[in-house]
């Protein structure tokens, strides 16, 4: 799974990165996201690429409580163009979540010990998810919220060390297809599903259990230990 992220980076790189042309909300870098809370996502709205901070924790369309977005953080490929959740969103509703890291947790005995992985240079990718929108409350406030989930695959040979399982990277080349709402082609999506073919691409460093609490979000959460 992925219960944990990082976007150090300034909203302006990664409007350059995915070709954005303009974002109205500010950016402060985050060094743990964590589910429920509200972080970028692209997606395409009006024949444009468009980003916006959405809630993670995706909240289907038909659900009668918000609450159920707790449990749809991430959705797995495998399963995620037939599973209720999901299978509407998979069609119509694809997203690209920019990260610049992520956590998993090792086993190590009795203890889960929390990793970072990330890129030498620390430059932002592209997470695979889905959108939706749902009417309701949440906190008190009414109206009609935006969430999303974060797709899943099977972990590749360099992170099998310390989950089974990964976030879906998906490559440049592969943004304008996956985002394209009017693309329907099942089977090719589903072959966009794949753990990243580059055993290399990322760094590991074990890093505090702090980052265990979402009310930690500090620059301390990514400093290697040991």
């Amino acid at each position: 799974m992925c219960g944990r992220y990082t976007l150090r980076s300034r909203l302006n790189r990664i409007l350059d990165q995915f070709a954005v042309e303009t974002a109205d909300f500010e950016w402060t870098p985050r060094y743990n996201i964590a589910p429920t809370q509200n972080a970028p996502v692209i997606y395409m709205e009006g024949g444009e690429r468009t980003i916006a901070p959405l809630r993670w924790g995706l909240i289907p369309s038909w659900a009668k409580e918000a609450s159920i977005g707790a449990r749809m953080i991430n959705a797995r490929g495998e399963t995620v163009a037939e599973k209720p959740a999901f299978r509407a969103a998979f069609k119509r509703r694809r997203c690209l979540a920019p990260a610049d890291g992520y956590y998993e947790w090792k086993k190590e005995g009795t203890k889960k010990q929390p990793c970072f992985f990330h890129l030498a240079d620390d430059q932002p990718f592209a997470l695979a998810g889905l959108w939706e929108e749902w009417n309701g409350e949440i906190k008190g406030e009414m109206k009609r919220w935006r969430s999303f989930t974060i797709i899943t695959t099977a972990a590749n040979p360099q992170t099998a060390a310390i989950h089974d399982r990964m976030p879906l990277i998906l490559g440049e080349s592969q943004w304008d297809l996956w985002l394209d709402p009017e693309f329907e082609d099942k089977t090719q999506l589903q072959a966009m599903i794949q753990p990243l073919a580059d055993d290399d691409f990322f760094e590991i460093d074990a890093v505090s259990t702090q980052v265990n609490s979402p009310k930690n979000d500090s620059a301390e959460c990514v400093v290697p230990i040991g």
